[in-house]
């Protein structure tokens, strides 16, 4: 903050530019004159202003020929991140002014979500050299599988080599096709086939392949919405959409709000509540976003909402998308259905305003890989997101590996069969030991989390009672879990606890520390 650093700055002249200013006077130190230096500073990008107003306080006016960005003695009512004032203070020539986007607080990064992962990088657990550290059990990551993939790997190397010659280089390091490899997307398309227990065809020709989910959504949105317009989305969600929706596309997200009354379903009450909302609010409302199975629910969206929504969409005439992206990760393969279902059943009647995003971060367990698709019903949509793909592209070197390895029907079958028992058997483990604890949990049978009801520990049933109780368990604890308020969840005191991102004995020294607080807390 800039009062602060002046008087590390200028300590011996303190009290004389502090006293000046609350009394109206000109400037006498340099670092009064620079903050007071207004007579050239009235074009783009130069500080402006040393205004007093009556109370003896500083206003700061923006150079961009917006709001003040500043109205109490130097401190930020609004984040500046291009810290243009700071550097005056320093003496320093103002930095450039950036974009509109830059500065922006849409990314979200100020969410209790973002500050337990930080909270986490400060002090990682570690069994033996840092056994009191945080345990992240914020992140939504699949390593219960991935000896897995280490042994296809081990047993096919040529996956992962550049195949044979310098030929084999030359087409891997030259090959641009914004399509992708077809052999890459042809091995997708089966491979979406096969979680869905064949229940649904997917053409590769409609497969676009973007750098992971996020980037999948957010090109979704840029195609579908223009900025102002709305995503009607249901509560709970994944806390980075809102960054992936709104930030750089300037899309408004309208909650779906859900309760626990019926376990967090849609309901048409719902939805109909939140398209009024948007158009009390003079947006218009271009298309629904579900997450199916949901994050952070950890459960799948019935048959029958499935169909209300689409019929919902068709009635207001908007879009319906559906990330899928644990589809591959439902402990049993009979419980999910898929919108791609739900089409083909209607034999493609309103497809057009279908979308599907998947990716291999979660089933697969490949984040780093950064590997997603859009796929539409919507010839136009294709035809578009392929274009923008070029801003997000996968690597030729890494659709090859994963062609081979998602081509193989034996490994992919024994992967999916495998992946699913595992994920159920660690899923009831933390259930059990939640549950040894005295802690309820949503019936789950979904994803990489289960989502935890410490209602009965707040000590006031509100958003302050829920952040307060997750400051203790991420900073006491050396827990970081995700509290619901992060996720827009209408009730206080749900919080989501990733499980499959460690190894099982960090989970049981997880869920000695939750007992132990939980007691401790009845206790007192």
């Amino acid at each position: 903050m800039l009062i602060e650093q002046a008087q590390k700055d200028h300590p011996s002249q303190k009290k004389t530019w502090i006293s000046r200013i609350d009394k109206g006077k000109e400037p006498i130190t340099e670092f009064e004159t620079a903050l007071a230096r207004s007579a050239s500073g009235r074009q783009r990008g130069i500080l402006i202003g040393n205004d007093q107003n009556l109370n003896g306080t500083a206003s700061l006016t923006s150079p961009f020929g917006r709001e003040p960005q500043c109205r109490s003695r130097y401190r930020w009512d609004k984040p500046n991140p291009d810290d243009r004032y700071d550097d005056m203070a320093r003496g320093m020539r103002p930095s450039v002014p950036l974009s509109e986007v830059a500065v922006s607080k849409t990314h979200g990064e100020d969410s209790p979500y973002f500050a337990g992962w930080k909270a986490y990088d400060e002090d990682p657990y570690d069994a033996v050299n840092n056994p009191s550290g945080v345990i992240q059990m914020g992140l939504a990551e699949n390593q219960v599988s991935f000896d897995l993939l280490e042994e296809y790997l081990e047993e096919h190397p040529e996956a992962s080599s550049w195949g044979s010659g310098i030929s084999s280089f030359r087409e891997n390091a030259l090959f641009q096709d914004y399509h992708g490899l077809k052999t890459f997307r042809k091995a997708m398309a089966s491979f979406m086939e096969k979680i869905r227990g064949g229940r649904a065809k997917f053409d590769p020709d409609r497969i676009v392949l973007t750098a992971g989910a996020t980037a999948a959504n957010e090109l979704l949105t840029f195609i579908l919405a223009d900025p102002g317009d709305a995503l009607l989305v249901p509560t709970p969600y994944y806390p980075g959409f809102d960054r992936d929706l709104r930030w750089r596309t300037g899309v408004n997200i309208i909650p779906i709000h859900c309760d626990s009354s019926n376990g967090f379903q849609i309901t048409i009450e719902a939805l109909e509540a939140a398209y009024s909302e948007a158009e009390a609010a003079k947006m218009r409302v271009q298309g629904i976003l579900i997450t199916n199975p949901s994050n952070p629910l950890g459960t799948v969206v019935t048959r029958r909402v499935l169909e209300q929504l689409l019929d919902f969409a068709t009635r207001k005439n908007i879009h319906l998308i559906s990330d899928e992206i644990y589809s591959g990760s439902i402990f049993s393969s009979t419980e999910f259905v898929s919108i791609a279902e739900i089409v083909e059943a209607r034999r493609h009647e309103e497809s057009e305003r279908v979308h599907i995003v998947y990716s291999l971060s979660k089933d697969l367990g490949l984040p780093g890989f950064r590997v997603g698709t859009i796929y539409s019903y919507n010839d136009r949509v294709v035809t578009t997101a392929r274009r923008m793909s070029s801003f997000s592209l996968v690597s030729s070197q890494t659709q090859k590996m994963l062609a081979s390895m998602l081509s193989d029907v034996e490994f992919t079958e024994r992967y999916i069969r495998t992946n699913r028992e595992r994920l159920r058997k660690r899923y009831e483990f933390i259930i059990k030991g939640l549950k040894n604890a005295g802690i309820e949990c949503l019936d789950g049978n979904a994803g990489l989390f289960c989502w935890m009801n410490l209602r009965p520990l707040l000590e006031e049933d509100t958003r302050e009672g829920e952040l307060k109780l997750w400051d203790l368990i991420v900073h006491e604890v050396k827990l970081n879990i995700s509290p619901g308020s992060s996720c827009h969840c209408s009730e206080a005191g749900w919080f989501r606890v990733c499980f499959a991102n460690m190894n099982l004995q960090t989970l049981e020294v997880a869920l000695k520390r939750i007992k132990e607080f939980v007691d401790k807390r009845r206790e007192e």
